[in-house]
């Protein structure tokens, strides 16, 4: 294993040209940017971990439980699509557009789900927060591409990285406090007002620095109709294997056999050549991304369920157990940005995700009566610590491998990638969940008598197996030759 070296000769040519001045994210150059754009990053963070602790409540007041699961899957499934329109949207015409109508998305829905009277008007405002979380992401990182030198790009990956830590610790707690003592709309409706701060502070600063086409003297691209269609197609098609994985009964075959003739071939035509036989460079970095991302996610949403049926203790105390790993997922993050970690990029991210696997696989310990409780909250922190290695290092890689014109197309493959693994591990991993006897823990939550631990060790394990696959494909994040790698194929 050799380590990714920083050599001109062995990338593509940087996605922007370091700008002057480039010698820190919060010089004159780059302050108002900076914080315009890890403020955003601050606000989807806040709302992705807040929204967890209303959701049950939301469901209940709405007489929406059956409907549960789709206020989650709604939201993933239409930042697929996003995700590739705005990589598209971005290449062509620059990043401020995408941006805006992004933002202005993501509030519209969370007031209409905060306003919602229905579970089908709430689900509606979830999917309308999907198309906006979709579209600014690949159109953070195309602003990132281009309005940062690559030497300042860990550094702002870094900040990415922190802008999730205070509200993974926070978050839970004051989403808990504000539906208590005002109800859980205010949880949804009171995230639109605080927009107004990064929109002012961040809009400027890129039609300054990365508005526009990324090569003004070419004639603008068309859209391309047919990656917009392979995009719904992944997009249905994985709604309905998470549908499917929901429901075991042999009519779900029907859903699943239809999802995966859907999303089989759009997977395969919106991602690199070469994705999922980890061929070198670019693919393997794009499928690292999922791998990394898919088992993390797919095993972390079952520890507090453990945690609280398995070990009795109290839905606070079991989501508190993985609130040091926002601080260890920022310290990871900022260590690969230093610059002296660059020639050993690769090698910190095979240890990264061991620190993943390990993590993992250390979770359903607890399962065992006399293991202490506080193990998985030692062992997420070492987990998060690897996540912020690996996730941050395959953004600084993809935009070191990718061409200026590339650059919204490959973000979106990478987030895609991300968003398509979580769909897919998840699917499975609660397929394997409920098949053992999983679904009926909850009737020990509060006594920590619920039975079948061999449910929860059937999501972790293969999860951890998942995850020591990435440290192998993390080996072949060197390309042998220089040169970008086109989008998809």
């Amino acid at each position: 294993m050799s380590a990714l070296e920083p050599r001109d000769a062995d990338v593509a040519p940087a996605t922007a040209v370091p700008s002057p001045g480039g010698g820190s994210v919060l010089d004159g150059d780059h302050r108002a940017l900076s914080i315009g754009i890890v403020s955003v990053v601050l606000l989807i963070a806040f709302e992705a971990t807040a929204v967890g602790t209303a959701m049950p409540v939301a469901a209940r007041e709405l007489n929406g439980i059956p409907l549960y699961a789709f206020a989650f899957s709604a939201y993933f499934t239409t930042s697929l699509f996003a995700m590739v329109l705005s990589g598209q949207w971005s290449d062509r015409a620059g990043p401020l557009a995408p941006l805006t109508a992004g933002i202005s998305a993501f509030a519209a829905g969370l007031l209409l789900s905060g306003t919602a009277s229905t579970m089908w008007l709430f689900i509606l405002g979830r999917a309308v927060q999907g198309l906006g979380g979709g579209l600014v992401i690949v159109a953070l990182y195309v602003v990132v591409s281009r309005a940062y030198s690559e030497t300042l790009r860990p550094a702002i990956m870094a900040a990415f990285a922190a802008g999730w830590v205070v509200p993974s610790v926070v978050g839970p707690l004051a989403a808990g406090t504000i539906t208590e003592h005002l109800g859980w709309r205010w949880v949804f409706v009171g995230i639109p007002a605080l927009v107004v701060l990064p929109l002012a502070l961040a809009l400027p600063a890129i039609r300054r620095t990365a508005s526009g086409p990324a090569d003004p003297a070419a004639p603008l691209p068309p859209y391309d109709r047919r990656r917009i269609g392979l995009a719904l197609g992944i997009s249905a098609g994985a709604a309905l294997l998470q549908y499917a994985g929901q429901e075991l009964r042999w009519l779900s075959l029907l859903p699943a056999a239809v999802g995966a003739a859907l999303l089989v071939p759009a997977a395969r035509g919106l991602l690199p050549r070469g994705t999922y036989r980890a061929a070198r460079g670019l693919p393997s970095v794009v499928l690292l991304r999922g791998v990394a991302a898919g088992s993390f996610i797919a095993a972390e949403s079952f520890v507090p369920l453990m945690l609280v049926t398995q070990r009795g203790l109290s839905p606070t105390l079991a989501g508190l157990s993985l609130a040091l790993g926002g601080v260890t997922w920022a310290l990871g993050s900022w260590v690969q940005a230093r610059p002296w970690m660059e020639p050993y990029r690769e090698r910190s991210v095979v240890v990264g995700m061991v620190l993943v696997a390990a993590a993992i696989a250390t979770a359903p310990t607890v399962l065992v009566p006399w293991m202490p409780a506080w193990i998985v909250a030692l062992a997420w922190a070492w987990g998060c610590l690897g996540m912020g290695l690996v996730i941050s290092s395959t953004s600084v890689l993809l935009l070191k491998l990718s061409a200026p014109e590339e650059a919204g197309a490959n973000s979106a493959a990478l987030q895609i990638s991300d968003g398509l693994s979580n769909v897919l591990l998840l699917a499975a991993g609660g397929a394997a969940f409920a098949a053992l006897g999983g679904g009926a823990v909850g009737h020990g939550v509060t006594s920590g008598a619920g039975g079948h631990p061999v449910a929860f060790a059937a999501v972790f394990l293969p999860m951890a197996g998942v995850a020591l696959a990435g440290a192998w494909v993390a080996t072949r994040l060197n390309p042998r030759t220089g040169g970008s790698v086109g989008a998809a194929g």
